[in-house]
C-alpha cells in the first residue's frame, strides 16, 4: 500500500488507547465489595486484599510481585474474568507477552465472546504482527459489540496495511453506519477511494471530514494530492493559502506551496516563500527538521535542494542549511557538492560533529585519507573532548595501516567513553592487524562484557580462537551465539565451519563452509577455507577449484595459497 504512514500512526495511537483502556480499572477498586467487613475476614483468605496489594506493587514497579498476588486472588476467585484480564495486562507490562496471551486464550476458551479479552488479545497480536489473529479477534468484537468505535479503526487499518481495500471499505462503511459523525471513518474512506482511483468519491469523503472537523489538516493535504493529480492548479493554491491563513506557521504547507510555485515557473513567488523560511530557520529549528523529514528522509533530494538553496539566499552562512544540503547532495551521489556544504558547517553548529564525519568519509571515499585525517585532527583541536572524532581518526589511521597511531586515537576515545563497545571492538581489530592477538582477544572480551549480544565481537573472538587452534569448544559456543543474532551472516557461518575444520570434523565443516560461500561467494579467505575442507576429504579436484577462485579474488599475501595450488597441480613442492 502506498502513502499509508498516516494510517499506521493512527492505528498505533488507537492501539495504545485501547490497550490502556482495557487495563484502566487497575487503579480503581473492584466493583463488587466483600459481603463482610475486613475485620471479619483474615487477610490470607481475602482475594480483595491480594488484588489491592497487587495494585500497590504494580504502581511501585514491582510487577513480578504483582503477578504473584494476582495469581493468589485468582485462586480464591477462579471464575473472575476481571482478575484474569488484570493478570494478562500486568504480564504485558512485564514484557511477558506469551504469558499474557496464554491467560487470554484460557479466558476465551470458556468465554469466547468476552469483548474486553478479545480487544486485548487482538492488540497483542497486532503488535506482534500476527495480522490474521488480530483481525479475527477484532471481527469477533464488532459482532458482539458494534459500539466499539476504536476497534473499527484498528481493524480497518489492518486490512488497509494488508492491501485488502474491499475489506477495509466494508469496515469503515460499518463505522459510519454506526457513527455517522465519525470523521476518521470518512477520512479513511477517502483514502481508500483515492487508492482505487475513484477521485470524485475520495474528494467527497475528504470534504465531509472537513465539515465534521473544520480545522483538520490531513484531509486538506489529501485533497491537495487529488487536485495535483488532476492539474487543478487554482484549487491547489487555494488550499495551501487556506492552510496558511489558519496556521501561518505551517512549515510543510509553506515549503510545498513554494515548490509548487517554482515548478510552475513562478520563481519570484517561490523565492519569497523560501527566503521567509530561511529567516525562520534561524530561530525555529522545526523548519530544518521538516526539510529533513519531508525531503531528505523521503529521498526527494531534488525538491529539497531547490527549497534549501532558496532558503540559503536569505541566510547564506546558516550552518544548519549547509548541513542538510550536504546530506541531500550526498544522497544524490554528488560528493563534491556535499563536501563543499559540509565544510561550511562551523564548530558552533549542533551539526558540527555529523558534518565533519560526513566530510571525512567523502574524502576517504575519494582516496584522500590524509585529508580526512587532517580534517579530523583540526576538529579535535576545536573539540578536544569529542570521542567520536578520535574514534574516526583512529579508523582512518587504520586504513592507512598506521596501526600505532590508530591505537592511540581509539584509546583516547575510550578514555572519554569507557563503556562504548564500538570503540573496544575497533581497538580489537587494530590489535589483530598489528598481530597483537592476546590484546585483540582481551578487547573483544571487553566488548562482549559490555554488550553480550554483539555478534561481531562474539564471532571475532570465536574465529580467533579457531584460527589459533585453541579453546575450540568455547569458539564453537561463541560463534553459535553470534549466529543467533545474525543467522544468515556468511562470515559467521564460515567461522563455524572453520571451528569444525579445526576440530577435525571435516564433513560438518564442509556443510557450513559451502553454506557460507552460498551467501558470500567471492571472499578469498572463505574460498580458501572451503578448498582446505575439500582437501582434507581427499577431494583434490574441488580443493584446487576453490583455491584458484580464492587466488582470483586475493589482493595480497598470495604466497601460501600459490604454494597449495602448485602442490595440487603437481608443479612443485
Amino acid at each position: 500500500m502506498s502513502q499509508m504512514k498516516l494510517l499506521r500512526a493512527a492505528v498505533a495511537i488507537f492501539f495504545v488507547v485501547v490497550f490502556f483502556s482495557a487495563g484502566c480499572a487497575l487503579n480503581s477498586s473492584p466493583k463488587r465489595k466483600p459481603a463482610y467487613g475486613h475485620s471479619l475476614i483474615p487477610q490470607s483468605d481475602n482475594r480483595y486484599y491480594y488484588f489491592t496489594e497487587a495494585q500497590i506493587q504494580r504502581r511501585t514497579g514491582n510487577l513480578d510481585k504483582a503477578i504473584v498476588l494476582l495469581k493468589k486472588a485468582i485462586e480464591m476467585d477462579p471464575d473472575s474474568l476481571y482478575l484474569k484480564r488484570e493478570l494478562a495486562t500486568v504480564y504485558l507490562q512485564n514484557k511477558e507477552d506469551d504469558n499474557a496471551i496464554g491467560v487470554l486464550e484460557d479466558i476465551l476458551k470458556e468465554h469466547p465472546h468476552d469483548v474486553k479479552s478479545l480487544i486485548l488479545y487482538g492488540g497483542i497480536q497486532q503488535v506482534r504482527k500476527n495480522t490474521e489473529e488480530a483481525i479475527n479477534a477484532y471481527e469477533k468484537v464488532l459482532v458482539q459489540d458494534p459500539q466499539q468505535k476504536k476497534v473499527y479503526s484498528l481493524l480497518g487499518g489492518l486490512y488497509l496495511d494488508a492491501g485488502q481495500l474491499d475489506q477495509a471499505k466494508r469496515v469503515f462503511d460499518q463505522l459510519i453506519d454506526e457513527f455517522p459523525a465519525s470523521h476518521s471513518g470518512h477520512f479513511f474512506l477517502g483514502k481508500i477511494y483515492a487508492e482505487q482511483g475513484k477521485l470524485a468519491a475520495a474528494e467527497k469523503e475528504f470534504q465531509r471530514t472537513l465539515e465534521l472537523v473544520p480545522d483538520l489538516l490531513e484531509p486538506r493535504f489529501e485533497l491537495l494530492k487529488l487536485y495535483n493529480n488532476q492539474n487543478k492548479n487554482e484549487k491547489v493554491v487555494q488550499i495551501y493559502r487556506d492552510i496558511l491563513e489558519r496556521n501561518p506557521g505551517n512549515v510543510r504547507a509553506a515549503m510545498e506551496l513554494g515548490y509548487y510555485h517554482y515548478s510552475h515557473g513562478r520563481t519570484e513567488e517561490a523565492g519569497e516563500i523560501f527566503k521567509k523560511l530561511g529567516k525562520r530557520s534561524i530561530t525555529e529549528f522545526e523548519v530544518i527538521i521538516k526539510t529533513i523529514q519531508l525531503y531528505v528522509d523521503k529521498k526527494k533530494y531534488d525538491e529539497g535542494i531547490i527549497i534549501l538553496q532558496g532558503m540559503l539566499k536569505a541566510v547564506p552562512e546558516s550552518p544548519d542549511i549547509h548541513h542538510v544540503l550536504g546530506i541531500a547532495f550526498y544522497g544524490k551521489k554528488e560528493s563534491q557538492n556535499a563536501l563543499a556544504h559540509f565544510r561550511k558547517v562551523t564548530a558552533e553548529s549542533r551539526f558540527y560533529e555529523d558534518a565533519v564525519i560526513h566530510a571525512a568519509f567523502i574524502l576517504s571515499e575519494n582516496k584522500q585519507n590524509a585529508e580526512a585525517i587532517k580534517l579530523l585532527s583540526d576538529a579535535i583541536k576545536n573539540e578536544p573532548q569529542n570521542a567520536e572524532f578520535k574514534y574516526y581518526l583512529g579508523t582512518f589511521h587504520e586504513e592507512e595501516e598506521q596501526f600505532e597511531k590508530a591505537e592511540i586515537a581509539i584509546q583516547e576515545a575510550i578514555k572519554l567513553e569507557p563503556d562504548n563497545p564500538r570503540y573496544y571492538f575497533r581497538l580489537g581489530v587494530v590489535y589483530d592487524k598489528s598481530n597483537k592477538k592476546e590484546a585483540s582477544m582481551d578487547a573483544m572480551r571487553k566488548v562482549i562484557s559490555l554488550d553480550p549480544k554483539h555478534s561481531n565481537a562474539l564471532n571475532y573472538l570465536g574465529y580467533t580462537y579457531a584460527d589459533l587452534g585453541k579453546n575450540l569448544d568455547e569458539a564453537e559456543r561463541l560463534i553459535l551465539e553470534a549466529l543467533k543474532y545474525k543467522p544468515d551472516d556468511g562470515y559467521i557461518t564460515d567461522s563455524l565451519g572453520w571451528v569444525y575444520y579445526k576440530k577435525g570434523e571435516y564433513e560438518k565443516a564442509l556443510e557450513y563452509l559451502q553454506k557460507a560461500i552460498g551467501i558470500v561467494p567471492d571472499d578469498p579467505i572463505m574460498l580458501e577455507h572451503l578448498g582446505d575442507a575439500y582437501l582434507k576429504l581427499n577431494d583434490k579436484t574441488n580443493a584446487l577449484k576453490f583455491y584458484k577462485k580464492s587466488l582470483e579474488n586475493k589482493e595480497k599475501d598470495k604466497e601460501e595459497l600459490e604454494k597449495k595450488i602448485r602442490e595440487l597441480s603437481g608443479n612443485g613442492s
